[in-house]
């Protein structure tokens, strides 16, 4: 069936207290989905952000992002009021998202609602407790190590006393006893944080939306993660990489991407059934409807930066687990909805690696238009399987993109559309259009597309630092003419099926079967 979506973070919706969040933007913005026609609504990942505010850096692959907890919600339960959460400096709550402020007012807020909660005894009560039961294999981890990390003034952990550094068992039971509120505090954030997503991810089901996820092949280094579990990676005995990820140098970059995530030991995960990675596609299926894996090359072949490099000039590529880890997770949890993100250089093992696990793949129409080249990402060239893009969280905004085309390739993409007859403010539309007509099986479009936006619109720079994922939709940004738009698009690019004529089709359906019953 031909699907249909659009490409929306959580932190970029309209609302207030200074990021979006779960609160009844998100609902709204549900109800943009399905009326304008859309199946699917991609976001970025959830996990607590952390130094450069990347959601692909996070303190964690387990946890969720406490910023997107809704404040109104918590005023609705009395948890909090009105007149505490205006007090605090969320710095502009309409434009942009300002995290240095959101860091420093987002906490002292959510730990009144905390001790109000402690007060009420809902610490005590069986959601709460089957929760931290539930997820206690990677909760109780994250809690201590935030608490611990609060404790040494938000330090990164190898920056640590040695023997929490190094996960000594009296340093652990120490600090466990030490910090237990704070332990707690963490705890119940992510409590709030699952009950409220699951409210968000039920009323999209309902509503007929699907949810894709987006988690990062890597973790940070200063995460949970890599602290609770350094034989996951390769570390040295002071637990310090000994390699980083990162992407050799290309035409976009002539030092090359310098991620700095620790690499991951292979044969360790296989000797384990890669039980980690079960555990954490796992636990993904159980907060998203489908999963997109960034960076899906390497697991193929990675790329490894000596560590403490400054660049990454002088790495080299590696054998990753290849179709090994994936039929170890296909034996335990089944065939899964994944879209593999196959974005970049790509050598024929990567191309065999994607055709043997049977993922779609990504095509992003702003990579096709290069003067004279037959490019994959042209349309002509793609196959059902796969999922189209206009443009990715990492690229410019259509507008922000054609504007900035060398003439030879605008006049290679103006051919192409075989249009030269739409006015630039509007041809945004030509290429959404190419997009949702295409043979691709499903399509997401970036929200910034439909809106027309220009680069001030651009969620990510990569390989910059500062000014990236500050974004936010204004209010009311969908006019009801704008959705009538998308949803006339959507139903002649026979990506979506009208209420009406699933309703006519059920009646026939029971009609053909009172028929077989005679």
């Amino acid at each position: 069936m031909r699907k249909s979506g659009m490409l929306m973070p959580i932190s970029a919706l309209p609302g207030s207290y200074g990021i979006g969040c779960f609160s009844k933007e998100a609902y709204a913005f549900v109800d943009i989905l399905k009326e304008s026609g859309q199946s699917q609504w991609q976001i970025l990942p959830l996990g607590p952000t952390g130094y450069g505010d990347s959601p692909y850096q996070s303190f964690s692959t387990f946890a969720g992002n406490p910023y997107f907890i809704d404040l109104e919600t918590l005023i609705e339960e009395g948890l909090l009021t009105e007149e505490e959460c205006d007090a605090a400096d969320f710095g502009d709550v309409e434009t942009a998202v300002d995290y240095e402020k959101i860091y420093h007012a987002r906490f002292d807020v959510l730990r009144i609602a905390y001790q109000r909660a402690k007060q009420a005894g809902i610490l005590q009560k069986s959601e709460y407790t089957e929760f931290v039961e539930k997820e206690e294999y990677w909760l109780f981890d994250y809690a201590l190590y935030m608490a611990v990390k609060n404790q040494f003034g938000g330090a990164s952990w190898d920056q640590w006393d040695e023997d929490i550094r190094l996960r000594k068992p009296e340093a652990i039971k120490r600090y466990s006893k030490e910090l237990q509120d704070e332990i707690s505090f963490y705890e119940y954030q992510q409590f709030l944080f699952h009950v409220q997503w699951s409210a968000v991810k039920a009323y999209a089901n309902e509503n007929g939306i699907e949810i894709i996820g987006d988690i990062p092949i890597y973790v940070a280094f200063d995460s949970a993660d890599t602290w609770a579990n350094p034989k996951l990676f390769q570390l040295d005995k002071e637990n310090l990489p000994t390699g980083v990820a990162g992407c050799p140098p290309d035409a976009f970059s002539a030092t090359g991407q310098l991620w700095g995530n620790p690499l991951y030991d292979w044969d360790y995960h296989k000797s384990t059934g890669y039980d980690w990675w079960i555990r954490r596609i796992a636990h993904c299926f159980r907060i998203y409807d489908i999963v997109r894996i960034d960076h899906f090359r390497g697991f193929d072949e990675y790329y490894a930066i000596p560590y403490g490099d400054k660049t990454a000039e002088h790495g080299k590529w590696m054998p990753g687990p290849g179709m090994d880890l994936f039929y170890a997770v296909r034996e335990k949890l089944g065939d899964l909805p994944i879209i593999a993100e196959d974005l970049g250089f790509l050598t024929d093992t990567v191309r065999q690696l994607l055709k043997d696990s049977g993922y779609p793949g990504m095509k992003v129409l702003e990579f096709a238009f290069a003067s004279g080249e037959d490019s994959d990402y042209l349309p002509h060239n793609y196959e059902r399987n796969c999922v189209v893009y206009t443009g990715t969280h990492d690229n410019d905004t259509l507008k922000g993109w054609y504007e900035a085309l060398a003439p030879e390739d605008r006049e290679m993409t103006l051919d192409y559309l075989n249009n030269r007859y739409t006015p630039e403010e509007e041809i945004h539309w030509d290429f959404i259009c190419l997009a949702m007509r295409s043979v691709a099986d499903t399509c997401i479009i970036p929200v910034q597309d439909y809106l027309g936006l220009g680069k001030k619109a651009r969620i990510n720079t990569p390989s910059t630092l500062g000014g990236n994922w500050m974004w936010r939709m204004e209010k009311d940004a969908f006019s009801e003419e704008l959705i009538a738009k998308i949803r006339r698009i959507t139903k002649l690019s026979a990506r979506f099926e009208q209420p009406e004529e699933k309703k006519a089709d059920s009646e026939s359906e029971i009609s053909n079967k009172k028929m077989l019953d005679k």
